[in-house]
Formats: structure tokens, C-alpha cells, sequence
């Protein structure tokens, strides 16, 4: 169980230190995914149990399109 906890730790960290040279488009892109990755799990989870996987895919894509559209929004704005 240690194990799995470092690899975890290691994984977060290579993670957020990979996106430190992100374009605007593409931070609110990965944001929107994580976020609906998270949501998806959470209502996938909470609806069958077993459908957390499945809810965390179809989240993470609807999330990613979402921070993307937003990211165009945001900039047809000017902002």
C-alpha cells in the first residue's frame, strides 16, 4: 500500500509540473477535463457503483470540450 501511495505522489507532481509552460487554451482545456473527469466518477459512482470508470471518461471529454469552448469564448471577448 506505501507503494501505490508514492506512485501516486510521484504521478501528482510530474503532473502539475508539466503544465507550468501551458497556453491559456490548453490550462482551461485540462481543467475542464479534470473537473469532468471528477464529476463524471463522482455521478457515475453514486449511480451504479460500477460506472465510475465509464462516468469519468464521458466527463473528462464533455469538461474538455466545455474549457475549450470557454477558452474560445473568453478570447472572441477579448479577455
Amino acid at each position: 500500500m506505501k507503494t501505490h501511495k508514492k506512485m501516486l505522489a510521484i504521478c501528482l507532481v510530474a503532473g502539475l509540473a508539466g503544465c507550468s509552460n501551458m497556453s491559456t487554451t490548453e490550462q482551461r482545456t485540462l481543467s475542464g477535463a479534470g473537473i469532468g473527469a471528477a464529476g463524471g466518477a463522482l455521478i457515475g459512482s453514486l449511480n451504479n457503483g460500477h460506472a465510475a470508470g465509464g462516468g469519468a471518461l464521458i466527463g473528462a471529454a464533455a469538461g474538455a470540450l466545455g474549457g475549450w469552448l470557454y477558452d474560445k469564448h473568453e478570447k472572441s471577448e477579448g479577455n
